[in-house]
């Protein structure tokens, strides 16, 4: 299983044993990691899974849509190059050890 890992935004860090092919948010949502929400069920129409990508990782995910790029202008915090919505990042054995930092807040 790919490894995945969630620093929360006072810097602890929560290392996963991921579900391939589920998403970041759905990893996140099934082993309870506080702050990322997952309002919308991970359709792309909340950006409560806004995740900052650690830039390591950047050049290996998929590219970001056009819808995703929207949703992420009205993220709560701000947003940075390397945010990204959760639900919108399928993991991989490609993407095996992936770390994304969560936001202070999602709403």
């Amino acid at each position: 299983m790919p490894q995945l890992s969630y620093i929360n935004h006072l810097g602890v860090r929560q290392d996963i044993d991921a579900k391939p092919e589920s998403t970041v948010m759905q990893n996140a949502l099934e082993r309870g990691i506080p702050g990322i929400n997952g309002d919308c069920g991970g359709a792309c129409q909340c950006c409560t899974c806004h995740v900052y990508v650690d830039e390591a990782w950047m050049d290996k995910l998929p590219p970001m849509d056009d819808m995703e790029d929207a949703m992420l202008d009205s993220t709560a915090e701000p947003r940075r190059p390397n945010s990204r919505l959760g639900c919108m990042l399928p993991m991989s054995d490609a993407l095996s050890g992936l770390v994304v930092t969560l936001p202070a807040s999602q709403i």
